[in-house]
């Protein structure tokens, strides 16, 4: 009972780090009813024990002149070449890397700046898997994201360009934090000593806020370990509806559902690929069962994932 009663304290926790604004911790630990270094104390043993690593932000894949290009890949691979694992990890652009049951044994996702990001980065994945056993792999690109990372999409249009400041800004901001939240000054320090760049922590902070009220920043949260929180089902679920006419308001429906994190059009004939998340493996035959009650569905096709190999993602907890 008391292993439960952690995990959902520390499900609340995570609730409380996500927000539209940075977080601050005066301002957390009130929401919560906490005061400052309890709170802090808290936040510290939730990453000594692993649960939580970095703060980071989720970006809106509507940005302009270009979305951001989500790609996925599926594997066919074998134990004795961990290498080849080890060679995808090192792509800064890999989101996730799943090993899976099924056809294929492994799945990854990627988000690409541009489309120029995605083919110039493709070759460096066509030479890994030149060097792979099987050299069996498949490339699934996205046509539209409905959610991601619990994040509904429904609402999300962009009105402004952004440029490559603002870029590397929120490159930063989802790659560059650690366990305390990265301050203006930090970033105009990454600016001046990596990239050569002289730019004032005024200008930095009224991009941000910019970025923030046009919702080119989705949230503010924390990476989060998803068993540790007892989150211990990850399946990657593909839908054929039984009227292909009616995708477009299917995937609104399903966005809807706490379950799915993630949801996209991809041009395949199951032509929906979500995400589900659940808490105990059993839940899982009871979603694909009132999905079928509840919705115009022909046919599914699940993969189990069996590990994360990337441990630490986000995603909203309802």
């Amino acid at each position: 009972m008391s292993y439960i009663n952690d995990q959902v304290e520390s499900q609340r926790y995570i609730k409380n780090l996500s927000g539209k604004t940075k977080f601050i911790v005066s301002k957390n630990s009130r929401a919560i009813g906490l005061s400052r270094q309890t709170y802090q104390n808290k936040l510290d043993g939730m990453r000594d024990q692993k649960i939580i690593t970095n703060f980071t932000i989720n970006i809106n894949p509507n940005i302009r002149p270009n979305n951001l290009k989500y790609v996925m890949l599926e594997i066919k691979t074998n134990p004795k070449e961990p290498e080849l694992v080890k060679e995808l990890l090192e792509i800064p652009q890999l989101r996730m890397l799943d090993g899976i049951i099924g056809d294929f044994s492994l799945f990854a996702l990627f988000i690409f700046k541009s489309p120029e990001e995605y083919y110039q980065i493709l070759n460096t994945i066509d030479k890994i898997m030149a060097k792979s056993y099987f050299k069996k792999y498949q490339i699934i690109e996205t046509i539209k994201v409905f959610k991601t990372n619990g994040i509904n999409m429904k609402k999300s249009e962009i009105s402004f360009d952004i440029d490559d400041v603002d870029y590397t800004i929120l490159n930063i901001l989802r790659d560059g934090q650690g366990i305390k939240p990265i301050s203006t000054y930090d970033i105009r320090k990454i600016f001046k000593e990596r990239l050569k760049m002289e730019i004032s922590q005024s200008t930095i902070h009224n991009r941000i806020k910019k970025l923030e009220r046009q919702g080119v920043i989705l949230n503010y949260i924390v990476n989060f370990n998803p068993k540790k929180i007892g989150f211990k089902g990850k399946y990657l679920l593909r839908i054929k509806p039984k009227d292909p006419s009616k995708y477009n308001e299917l995937a609104f429906r399903l966005s809807m559902n706490r379950n799915i994190t993630d949801l996209f059009r991809i041009g395949e004939q199951y032509g929906l690929f979500t995400i589900v998340r659940v808490k105990e493996i059993e839940d899982y035959a009871n979603f694909i069962r009132d999905l079928y009650i509840s919705e115009e569905i022909e046919d599914t096709y699940t993969n189990f994932v069996l590990d994360e190999l990337i441990s630490y993602t986000n995603f909203i907890i309802s």
